[in-house]
C-alpha cells in the first residue's frame, strides 16, 4: 500500500541526506516537497500541516554547515514524526478480568468485516484466548453462512440466528446476548461479534449499534476500515468514533495499491489506535500494528522483527533443521526437500509482502524481480507430477519423462526444463558453500 509514498518520501530524504551540509533554504525546500508527498498520498490537510510544522520546529535545531550530517538528522526526525502520526506505541487488545471479553466488530459493507472477524478469531485461538463468534448481521443474506464457513475453517464455534431462532432485525440485541450466554456455557474467553454493515453511515445503523453497545458493554469496539478507500476511510472512522467511541481500528487490504494516506490519517483524526492490519487473503494474514516498524517500512528501513515473526509462524523447526543438515551433506537436497521449503515460504504470505520487509527493498526492485506467487504454485504442480524416484533423482528426467510431467500438471515442457535447471544451479551453489564451511 505504501509503495508510492515510500518511493517519493525516501527520494526526497535521500537527496537531502546525500549532501555533506544543508542550508536553511535546502531544508525549507525539502519540507515543501515532503508536504506535497503527504498530500498526494491522501494524508489529510490538517495532519500534513501539523506534521510539517513539527518537522520545521525540530529542524531549527540543526546547525547548518557545521553538523557532520544534518541530512541524516532530518531523516530521523521524519521517522519519529511518522511514528507519532501512526500512534507511537503498539496497542494490544484489552481483556476482561472475568471472561468472556466481548469484542464488537463494526464497519461498512465491503470493508472485509466478516473475514476480519474470522482472522481475529484464528489469531486469538493461536494465543489460547478461546474465541467464540457471533453472527449478528441479520440483513445480508449470506453473512451468517459466510461466517459459519470461516468459523469451520479456523475451528471456532459460531452462534447466529439459526441457534437463536430469529432473523428479525429488531432482535439483534437479544441475539447477541444469546450468543454471549452460549459462549459462557462453552467456556469461551473472547466473544467476537460480527455486526451488520451498510453501504454508508446512517442513523438507523448507528442507532442499532448504540443500543447493542449499551446492552452488552463490549470491552473493545473495533472499526474495520478498508485501506483502499482513501480519505473516505478517515471520514467513516470519524463518524463511527463520534457515535460509538471506537477503541481501535483494523485496516484491511494493506497489501493493496492504495496511496496509504488513510492509514496515516486515521489515528490522528480519531485518536483511536490502529490495532491490526490485514496483509493478505489467508485467514492467518492479520498482523499486530506497530507504528515504529511501519514507519521503518515506509522509509525502506525494512521490518526484520516482523519478518522474523512471519518465519516463526510459518516454518516448522524440525523440517528446517533436517533441510539445513541435508543441504550441506554429500547427497544434498532433492526436489522433495525443495517442495517442503517452497511450501513454508508460501505460508509466510505474498512474496512481495515478505521481500518488502527487507531493508532497502522498494517497489521498483520488486517489479524488476518479477515476483510472482503463482510461480510457486506452478512449481508445486510440476514437482507433484513427478514420481517419488524422479523427485529424489532429478538427473533421470529425460525428454519423454519431462513431456509426461508437463502433460500431468498442465504446464509447458519449457517450464519443467527451467525448474530442473534452476534446481541444479541451486544444488551446485549449496555444494560449493558446503565445501567452504
Amino acid at each position: 500500500m505504501f509503495s508510492a509514498l515510500s518511493e517519493r518520501l525516501t527520494g526526497v530524504l535521500k537527496n537531502l541526506s546525500s549532501r555533506g551540509v544543508l542550508t536553511e533554504d535546502q531544508v525549507k525546500e525539502g519540507l515543501r516537497e515532503i508536504r506535497l508527498v503527504l498530500l498526494e498520498a491522501d494524508v489529510s490537510y490538517e495532519l500534513t500541516r501539523e506534521f510539517v510544522g513539527r518537522l520545521r520546529e525540530r529542524a531549527v535545531g540543526i546547525e547548518f554547515g557545521k553538523t557532520v550530517s544534518p541530512g541524516q538528522q532530518l531523516v530521523k526526525f521524519v521517522h519519529d514524526e511518522l511514528v507519532t502520526l501512526l500512534g507511537k506505541d503498539p496497542a494490544p487488545l484489552a481483556f476482561a478480568t472475568v471472561s468472556p471479553t466481548v469484542i464488537l466488530m463494526v464497519g461498512l459493507q465491503g470493508s472485509g468485516k466478516t473475514t476480519t472477524a474470522a482472522k481475529l478469531a484464528a489469531r486469538l485461538k493461536r494465543e489460547q484466548k478461546a474465541p467464540f463468534l457471533v453472527a449478528a448481521d441479520v440483513y445480508r443474506p449470506a453473512a451468517e453462512d459466510q461466517l459459519r464457513q470461516l468459523g469451520e475453517e479456523v475451528g471456532v464455534a459460531v452462534f447466529g440466528p439459526r441457534e437463536h431462532g430469529s432473523a428479525d432485525g429488531d432482535d439483534v440485541v437479544s441475539l447477541v446476548q444469546g450468543g454471549i450466554a452460549a459462549a459462557e456455557k462453552a467456556r469461551a474467553r473472547t466473544v467476537i461479534v460480527d455486526t451488520a454493515g451498510r453501504s454508508q453511515i446512517d442513523e438507523e445503523m448507528m442507532g442499532e449499534l448504540e443500543r447493542l453497545k449499551s446492552a452488552v458493554t463490549p470491552l473493545e469496539v473495533l472499526l474495520v476500515a478498508d485501506g483502499m478507500t482513501g480519505q473516505d476511510a478517515v471520514r467513516i472512522a470519524k463518524g463511527f468514533n463520534e457515535a460509538l467511541g471506537i477503541t481501535g481500528v483494523i485496516l484491511t487490504k494493506l497489501d493493496g495499491d492504495a496511496r496509504g494516506g488513510a492509514a496515516l490519517s486515521i489515528h490522528g483524526v480519531t485518536g483511536a489506535p490502529i490495532k491490526f492490519v490485514g496483509v493478505g487473503e489467508r485467514l492467518d494474514a492479520l498482523e499486530e500494528f506497530d507504528p515504529v516498524r511501519m514507519a521503518g517500512r515506509i522509509l525502506q528501513k525494512g521490518d526484520l522483527v516482523g519478518l522474523a515473526e512471519r518465519v516463526r509462524g510459518a516454518v516448522d523447526p524440525e523440517d528446517s533443521e533436517r533441510l539445513a543438515k541435508k543441504a550441506f551433506s554429500k547427497r544434498g537436497l532433492d526436489l522433495e526437500d525443495f517442495l517442503v521449503a517452497m511450501r513454508q515460504i508460501q505460508k509466510m504470505g505474498p512474496l512481495k509482502s515478505v521481500l518488502g520487509m527487507l531493508p532497502g527493498v522498494n517497489s521498483k526492485m520488486l517489479k524488476a524481480a518479477k515476483v510472482d506467487d503463482k510461480g510457486l504454485k506452478h512449481f508445486e504442480a510440476i514437482v507433484l507430477s513427478m514420481t517419488p524416484a524422479e523427485r529424489r533423482r532429478p538427473e533421470v528426467l529425460n525428454g519423454s519423462r519431462r513431456a509426461r510431467i508437463a502433460r500431468g500438471c498442465g504446464r509447458s515442457v519449457q517450464e519443467v526444463n527451467q525448474l530442473v535447471k534452476q534446481f541444479g544451479q541451486m544444488k551446485k551453489m549449496m555444494n560449493a558453500m558446503g565445501k567452504l564451511s
